[in-house]
């Protein structure tokens, strides 16, 4: 089979031009999270604006389900590092909130406010701090570059407490960019200013995974081919090195209706994201 090299770097990421109808997403998904924030707050169950530190964007909002939690379960949202924050995600938690765990979700400092390797920093130190208010088993998941950052926590070079690090017992990284060296390629990178230092410092697929390490890489397969590639990449490159990997193409859905299922606690991406890979499946 022959495949087509990528010349276009920009086209590559854009998931918006090849998603009908891609203008009405935020706003559908701001009003869902509202509704969920909304119901949870009613119900005693959300924490808000949870400061994890110093700065404007550092804080968490916190989801519980009913009775103690089973664990906790961050989420971390995309947007290219350089978009959206918390509120516009909340919904994602109802799936776990409702099987038994709590669902802590960051915000960070943005592009260009911060480099991405500070935006590293500060997800670490969001989970730091949750992990101090919740016990048990941590599980984490991230969209885009959520999928990124969640994934970089898995890392040698992770900004994560020893004592936090211990506790990660499974990752769901979806439509996760996992090299960042192709953005210096692309116009966004006016925003980002990476440079092939931090690129390459910052790419979980170019650093060692700390072990034990359970991982999926999900996207869906309907999704631009940089994201399948990138997916692929990081499940291959870690197998290899002893972590325990999965990858996961959902069929039919694209880069932004792909974590739509996180809302639903029956969902197979809930299934995964809850139960760390046993040997035998990886």
């Amino acid at each position: 089979m022959i495949k087509t090299m990528i010349t276009n770097w920009d086209d590559a990421y854009a998931n918006g031009d090849y998603i009908t109808g891609a203008a009405e997403f935020p706003g559908m998904w701001a009003k869902l999270a509202a509704a969920f924030r909304d119901e949870m707050v009613a119900s005693g169950r959300a924490e808000l604006d949870v400061a994890y530190g110093n700065a404007e964007r550092e804080k968490y909002d916190l989801f519980l389900p009913e009775g103690s939690p089973k664990g906790a379960v961050v989420f971390v949202h995309g947007g290219y590092w350089k978009a959206f924050d918390k509120s516009t995600w909340s919904h994602l938690a109802r799936g776990a909130v409702a099987r038994g765990w709590a669902v802590c979700l960051p915000s960070y400092t943005l592009a260009p406010d911060a480099r991405l390797s500070e935006i590293t920093r500060q997800i670490g130190a969001a989970i730091d701090h949750v992990a101090n208010r919740i016990s048990g088993p941590i599980h984490l998941t991230g969209h885009s570059a959520g999928g990124h950052l969640v994934s970089r926590m898995n890392c040698v070079s992770s900004p994560l407490s020893a004592a936090t690090q211990a506790r990660i017992k499974n990752t769901v990284s979806i439509s996760g960019l996992h090299d960042l060296r192709p953005l210096l390629k692309t116009a966004m990178n006016d925003v980002l200013k990476l440079d092939e230092a931090e690129a390459i410092a910052e790419s979980a697929a170019l650093i060692r995974p700390h072990l034990p390490c359970s991982i999926t890489c999900w996207v869906g397969a309907d999704e631009r081919p940089e994201f399948v590639r990138q997916s692929d990449l990081l499940a291959n490159i870690w197998t290899g090195l002893g972590a325990s990997t999965r990858a996961v193409e959902a069929p039919g859905k694209h880069h932004f209706d792909v974590i739509a299922d996180l809302a639903d606690p029956d969902s197979d991406l809930v299934a995964c994201l809850l139960h760390p890979i046993e040997p035998e499946d990886a």
